[in-house]
């Protein structure tokens, strides 16, 4: 075979001065082996080569190409080849090394056309297997293939550590039905750093992250890094295939509420957060002996600035490396799993950050916000709406959910500030928003994502749970969407809990004047499957600790945060607590620093911790305490008239017939022969009594139970007369025991559950 080296470059002025500054949009048109006249000419473009040489039979035969311009043009001419001209090129940098690779320009398509077509309709729920960076093995060669879509850019380039990040070395390939970039880059491996290089719309150069990375680096630094997420080995089979067959609003549901970077911190090694090994180790079992079925998680996709606590996400498909690695993270969901433990993410498709280097005018457009700032920005926030209307927009999030459902196993995603996605005037004055088509203020775009969110998760993961962080009255946010519902499975009681916090604030004085903040919950607690929650929202911006928000002394400060804990369980609906809440912070919520695990040391902080913890005993083990969540055959008020004496009284039901009779007094008042109506009689066995010594109460009780009256009274065929401890929740389960039963079976009242089993 005979090679020519040209004299002069073969390409067009025109063609070459858009090579050399790198403003080609085409650059397969242009690289690699091509025609030109009766001969065939390999283009080699490096700016940062000495020398390049072509590698004929596997390297028998070497061909230097001749630099043809300054600025690395590299080429070789040679006649037509039968069957083609396979070759590899040996590139000795300026810097002395010598790199044996293909060229990335002889590889054909890479995503096939059926790939495009669902991208474009966003209906393409696997999108994450294609798009972003792939570790693979294409005719032969490893290497890595790179997807992006920027259909407004100019050009598009991947720049890493593996071209000393130039622009003009790795142009990418545009497929132009459907706006993606593509290339694939031999010998290009795991943990590689790159960004993404666009000629934007504008014609200015930026540099931007990888929408779709599975690993980047945090802060300052916003690299994207290639990642193999086929070498991890899950273990945790048995709790997928049980989780697959239950029915969560039958069930126990009792969520402990994290943020990674704050929960506890290793003070020995410069107080550094725990990675998420450490965090699996410790966390897990911590969450485990305290009773919760599950872990609640703030956003752990990557994100730039720490204050934002994870709800300013910049790389929605990468874990946050603060923690580790993707396989980390992994390990955590796993060995959750292994202990019986469910984790839910917060997840984050309201909004995004402004940062240079994420999807903020990703390609010098509007191509994943909106581009009418009264629709895509949330002035509040200083950040970005998604333009929920774009068919491409909704494939990225839904399949961003999906991913996290399917590569790291989560069982749930609360969506973060639904209701700034329903309504187009959200926090907006008049003038501000732009109405729907029919005038109205719903976001019915939004509409129409959320409820196809929910219906592909629970299509496709039977099992898992969405919940929706909803503030608002809008109606059927967790009913079905085939009855014209969100298609949520669970919703926030957010109502629920502004009204109970400024009940427990009041001074009890004054709290016989608010009875109905504690009673209305109860006219719309059937509406939706609800979750009861205090979370990070009430700990943070001035509104102090949930300790430091009860009123009067220390004393009653826990008194009264021991009762609001034990009413929550008592109502119904699922439950949500923020890490720390449950021993009783004095200091508001710091992401920056650890929780004050020290004060576990004081006895009345250990003793409400221990109270939570067999509050979620009873609560996993009284089938009355969650059978009948969602409807009103598991309620039944006994008194809620009794704003005198600030109490109030009702009980709860099981399917098989179980009662437990709930009685708060909400006064430091101790209420002797404080008699209410029961409708069974026997043995009402104390389950509950926050007053417990062992929790740090003056332990007033009712001596672990007692026999029902025969005396009729509110209506009903018996009665009981209690003791209440003051600021108290007295739990009374219904038995029929034998008296002989008795002995042995219950302790005086003074622990939450009273059977000795739990001390």
């Amino acid at each position: 075979m005979t090679f020519l080296p040209p004299e002069h470059p073969t390409l067009p002025s025109g063609a070459l001065d858009a090579l050399m500054n790198a403003s080609h949009g085409d650059p397969f048109a242009v690289l690699g082996l091509h025609e030109w006249g009766n001969h065939l000419v390999v283009r080699v473009f490096r700016p940062d080569a000495e020398r390049v040489v072509l590698l004929l039979r596997d390297g028998a035969e070497r061909v230097e190409l001749s630099r043809t311009h300054g600025e690395g043009l590299f080429e070789i001419m040679c006649q037509p080849v039968s069957g083609g001209l396979a070759y590899e090129l040996e590139v000795t940098l300026k810097s002395g090394a010598v790199v044996r690779t293909h060229d990335p320009y002889t590889f054909g398509r890479l995503l096939g056309e059926f790939d495009t077509h669902l991208f474009a309709e966003g209906h393409h729920w696997n999108l994450y297997e294609k798009f972003g960076a792939h570790l693979r093995v294409v005719e032969g060669v490893e290497g890595c293939s790179f997807h992006v879509w920027a259909p407004n850019a100019r050009r598009v380039s991947v720049v890493g550590d593996f071209n000393h990040w130039d622009g003009r070395v790795h142009p990418m390939r545009k497929l132009q039905e459907c706006g993606v970039w593509e290339l694939f880059i031999p010998g290009v491996g795991a943990g590689a750093h790159y960004k993404l290089e666009v000629l934007n719309s504008k014609s200015e150069v930026v540099l931007k992250s990888d929408p779709f990375a599975f690993f980047s680096q945090n802060g300052l630094q916003t690299a994207s890094i290639v990642f193999d997420l086929h070498r991890f080995g899950w273990r945790d089979e048995e709790w997928m295939e049980h989780r697959c067959r239950q029915e969560w609003h039958r069930r126990p549901i009792s969520v402990y509420e994290v943020h990674l970077g704050s929960w506890r911190r290793k003070v020995e090694d410069g107080g550094r957060p725990l990675s998420y090994r450490e965090l699996a180790h410790e966390l897990i079992p911590y969450v485990k002996d305290m009773g919760y079925t599950h872990v609640e998680l703030l956003p752990v996709a990557e994100h730039p600035f720490e204050g934002s606590w994870g709800y300013q996400v910049a790389g929605y498909f990468a874990p946050t490396s603060r923690h580790g690695n993707p396989d980390d993270f992994r390990y955590f969901v796993d060995f959750a799993h292994q202990q019986g433990i469910g984790v839910i993410l917060d997840w984050v498709p309201g909004h995004f950050p402004k940062d240079l280097h994420g999807l903020a005018k990703f390609d010098g457009t509007a191509l994943y916000e909106h581009g009418d700032p009264r629709q895509g920005e949330h002035c509040d926030w200083g950040t970005l709406i998604f333009n929920f209307g774009r068919n491409e927009v909704r494939n990225f999030l839904i399949a961003n959910a999906l991913f996290w459902l399917d590569q790291f196993h989560v069982d749930g995603l609360r969506v973060d500030a639904v209701a700034s996605m329903l309504y187009l005037d959200y926090s907006r004055k008049s003038g501000e928003w732009v109405p729907n088509c029919h005038g109205g203020r719903e976001n019915l775009e939004a509409v129409d994502f959320l409820k196809r969110f929910n219906e592909v998760c629970y299509n496709r993961y039977p099992g898992v749970m969405t919940i929706a962080e909803e503030s608002t009255a809008w109606p059927g946010v967790s009913r079905p969407t085939y009855l014209g519902g969100l298609g949520f499975g669970f919703k926030w009681n957010m109502g629920w809990m502004h009204d109970f916090l400024h009940y427990m604030e009041l001074e009890p004085v004054y709290r016989r004047y608010h009875q109905g903040q504690i009673t209305f919950s109860l006219c719309y607690a059937f509406h939706e499957h609800f979750m009861l929650v205090f979370s990070h929202d009430e700990v943070v911006h001035g509104k102090g600790s949930m300790l430091n928000k009860m009123p009067g002394d220390a004393w009653q400060k826990f008194a009264n945060l021991r009762m609001l804990y034990a009413w929550m369980y008592a109502h119904p609906g699922k439950k949500l607590l923020f890490m720390g809440g449950e021993f009783g912070q004095w200091a508001e919520w710091n992401h920056n620093r650890s929780l004050d695990w020290h004060l576990l040391q004081f006895p009345l902080h250990d003793g409400l911790r221990r109270m939570v913890q067999h509050l979620n005993w009873l609560y996993r083990n009284e089938p009355a305490l969650y059978e009948l969540d969602d409807t009103y055959d598991g309620f039944e008020w006994i008194d809620f008239h009794d704003a005198d004496h600030s109490v109030v009284a009702f009980l709860r039901k099981s399917l098989g017939g179980d009662v437990i009779v709930f009685v708060a007094n909400a006064t430091p008042v101790p209420r002797t022969g404080y008699r209410i109506g029961v409708s069974n009689a026997g043995f009402y066995s104390e389950v509950v009594n926050t007053d417990a010594e062992t929790y740090g109460g003056g332990n007033v009780g009712n001596r672990g139970g007692l026999w029902a009256d025969p005396q009729p009274w509110q209506g009903r065929l018996h009665s009981l007369v209690l003791e209440l401890p003051p600021l108290s929740v007295v739990g009374l389960k219904w038995t029929r025991p034998r008296p002989a039963e008795l002995d042995g079976e219950f302790v005086p009242s003074g622990s939450l559950a009273t059977r000795k089993s739990l001390d």
